[in-house]
Order: structure tokens, then C-alpha cells, then sequence
């Protein structure tokens, strides 16, 4: 018998056992990948993974995932200006979904907050931003079973192997504990799982039994999810009751300072002020870096100590300031109220909001609305154009807007 034969035989009996969940399991047989995995067991045995786990983890794996492979491709670089990224993420939208958790998860969020001391409001955003309330594991096309996808890198990817092997050795001792079983085992297609995105290090290191089943299980468990998150801020100096930062007002010499650190005091004396007018800061001893997202035409932030544990989510900057002004709006706190450097004409995130909902009413848009300007709304806008006589560019304008309310 052909080992190709007796692979097909593993696939039809595990599949019968519902051990095969999602995409990537069609296709022929791969003697490459295989030897891979075969190769890769005895690596994983030395980090205490036994025989039965391997077995069950790579049964009908027999090649590799292309749709892994082609993301990790094709990875744009990070363009997008910063009030886009915002639009994206900060939104009504975003803010009224969060408070109607915040009301139905309301005992859940105090717990945890009491617990781990993290403010609510924080890791709603967290939650928000990470996979849409959990709207995004409701999306199978977009999941991937965890070991695949890593041995995939793994196998394919040259410049994020190391990490893959890492990464899946770290999958694997999540399914040995129990924690998940082999069909829930799902993330991106790097390897980030469930509500709160963890890739399975991290989960390792920070994965909290919240609901108190015995099960670390941030896929199904909202408690243990956001829980999750909470410690690993927790454990990496996150400050209870204190800002992550403030809007601050740049004086004319401003910008020659950006990336200092000096105390609140010290940068009050140089002229930097908030919005309102106000040069005093609570706490006024401590530290803050200065951050200029758009350049001395946008608007400052002095970011405190609880701005630099949120990187430890995710390292960017734009992230770190997108969970912040987030949650100061989860919280029913004032936005930014200085305007970005937007270009002339451009909408706001309410704006592009109103534009798909407009576009809808009309029968020319049918996809969700979300302020996120993608080829669908491009294309209802380019039809709209086309029957109102306007120039067909399918870009959302404020003209295009005022023509949509007459």
C-alpha cells in the first residue's frame, strides 16, 4: 500500500471523527511537507510533546496550507496615515457595539477588573480591536487550524520560520494540556487565537481559567479571553486608575522635542498644554514621551507609562494610541480634539460611516457597514457616479457625500 494511499485513508477516518476542521486539507499528496513533519517530531518530543499529541495534531496533514503561505507573501508594507488607521478602529461604530458588551458582560468585566486591575473600558477596546467583540471567529473562511498554518511557515517561510517552529511547539502543548480540543485549535493565519489574539507563547505565558472549568479557553470563553488580556497587562506594569496619556497642544518649537522623555512638570514649563487650555497634569512628577503621529500639524500626545504596556499587545505605536483613544470613548471621555492633517476634502470616520448608509438606502451598497472604504463601497460609489452624472473616480469625497444627502 502506497503511502499516499494510507494518508487518504487518515484524512477520510479523521474527518469522520470531525478531527479536520476548515480549509487546507484538499489537495495532493506533498512528500516535502511530510518529511517535514516527519522530521519535526523528534524536535517537539524533546520539548515534551508525546507521541499521541503529534500523532493527533498532523493526522491528515499532508500539505501545506497555500493560503498561509500566499498571506504571508504578500504582506503589504504599513502605509496607511495614522487617521485612517484611527477611522478603521475608532469609530461610532466600534464604541456603541463596545458599551452594549460592556452592559452584557458587565459582571465578567468587574471581576476581571478586580482581579487584575485593568480597566474595563481597556480591554473592551483590546477586545474590539483584536477581533471585532469576537465577531471575527464567526468567520470560518477567515480561521485556520493553528498547527497547520504554523507548520506551514514553518516549512515555507524562510524569514518567519524560527518563529513558526517556536510557535508550534508552543500549539502543541496547548492541545496536550487539554485546554482546547484539535477542532477548536483555530487563529490567523500566524497563529493569533481567539477573542483577544494570542499567539501560543503568549497564550502560555498568559492564559487565565476565569470561568473556573478547568480549561484555559480564550476561543469560546469571553471570561477566560479578557482575563487573558488583563494579565498579560497586569504582569508587564500596567498601572491601575492612571491615563495612558494626553492630547497635549504643541508649542511653536515644539517638534524639536518629539520622542523625549521629561516629567509632565518639566513639559508643562516648556509650553505644552492640553486643549482645553490647562498647562497642569495630574501627577505631575511623572515621566512622558512625546509623540507626534502626523507631524507638527497634527495633534501631541505625552504618553505615560500604561501607553508603552499596551505595545507589549502589539509593538506599534498606532496600535498602542488606537486602544487608548478607544477606551477613553468606551468610557464616555471626549476624543481627539485637535483635527489630523487630513487632506482637503477627505471624510471623517462618522463621515464614511454615513456614506455606506447613504449608499445602502439608495440600493447601491450592500455590504456591511463598518467605515471601512473597500472595493465594495468603491464600486457602489463608481455606480452612484456614473447614474448622478458626477466624474466616475470612486472616491469618497466630501462632494460625493453632499451629493449622496440631496
Amino acid at each position: 500500500m502506497s503511502r499516499k494511499w494510507m494518508y487518504g485513508i487518515l484524512v477520510t477516518v479523521f474527518s469522520v471523527l470531525g478531527f479536520l476542521p476548515g480549509p487546507g486539507w484538499a489537495g495532493d499528496f506533498n512528500p516535502g511537507f511530510r518529511q517535514w513533519v516527519k522530521d519535526f517530531y523528534p524536535i517537539a518530543e524533546k520539548e515534551g510533546i508525546r507521541r499521541i499529541t503529534l500523532d493527533a495534531a498532523f493526522a491528515g496533514v499532508v500539505v501545506p496550507e497555500p493560503q498561509v503561505l500566499e498571506k504571508a507573501r504578500f504582506q503589504p508594507e504599513f502605509t496607511t496615515e495614522i487617521w485612517d488607521y484611527l477611522d478603521r478602529r475608532v469609530h461610532p461604530l466600534a464604541v456603541d457595539k463596545g458599551q452594549k458588551m460592556a452592559r452584557f458582560y458587565a459582571r465578567t468585566l468587574e471581576s476581571v477588573e478586580k482581579r487584575f486591575g485593568v480597566e474595563q473600558a481597556v480591554l473592551l477596546a483590546i477586545w474590539s480591536m483584536e477581533s471585532n467583540y469576537g465577531a471575527i471567529l464567526e468567520q470560518p473562511g477567515k480561521l485556520f487550524y493553528v498547527p497547520l498554518a504554523l507548520a506551514t511557515l514553518a516549512y515555507g517561510d524562510t524569514k518567519r520560520s524560527k518563529f513558526a517552529r517556536n510557535q508550534l511547539i508552543a500549539a502543541l502543548k496547548i492541545l496536550q494540556a487539554g485546554d482546547v480540543d484539535r477542532s477548536q485549535l483555530t487563529g490567523s493565519w500566524a497563529g493569533a487565537m481567539g477573542h483577544t489574539q494570542f499567539i501560543p507563547t503568549s497564550y502560555l505565558a498568559y492564559g487565565i481559567d476565569m470561568d473556573g472549568n478547568g480549561r484555559r479557553d480564550i476561543w469560546t470563553s469571553v471570561p477566560d479571553a479578557l482575563a487573558t488580556a488583563a494579565n498579560l497587562l497586569h504582569k508587564n506594569g500596567w498601572r491601575t486608575g492612571l491615563s495612558w496619556g494626553y492630547e497635549i497642544v504643541l508649542p511653536s518649537n515644539g517638534e524639536q522635542f518629539k520622542e523625549q522623555t521629561k516629567t509632565l512638570a518639566e513639559w508643562a514649563a516648556l509650553g505644552f498644554a492640553r486643549p482645553s487650555g490647562s498647562d497642569s497634569f495630574p501627577r505631575s512628577d511623572d515621566k512622558a514621551v512625546l509623540k507626534l503621529f502626523a507631524g507638527p500639524r497634527g495633534p501631541a500626545f505625552l504618553m505615560m507609562k500604561n501607553f508603552f504596556v499596551l505595545k507589549r499587545y502589539n509593538n506599534a505605536d498606532s496600535y498602542a494610541l488606537a486602544v487608548g483613544l478607544l477606551a477613553d470613548r468606551l468610557a464616555g471621555k471626549q476624543g481627539v480634539v485637535q483635527a489630523w492633517p487630513r487632506p482637503a476634502g477627505s471624510l471623517t470616520a462618522e463621515e464614511k460611516i454615513e456614506l455606506q448608509e447613504r449608499l445602502q438606502e439608495r440600493g447601491y451598497y450592500s455590504g456591511e457597514i463598518d467605515g471601512h472604504l473597500g472595493q465594495g463601497t468603491k464600486a457602489a460609489i463608481s455606480s452612484f457616479q456614473v447614474e448622478a452624472g458626477l466624474v466616475d473616480d470612486g472616491i469618497a469625497s466630501q462632494s460625493l457625500l453632499k451629493a449622496l444627502r440631496r
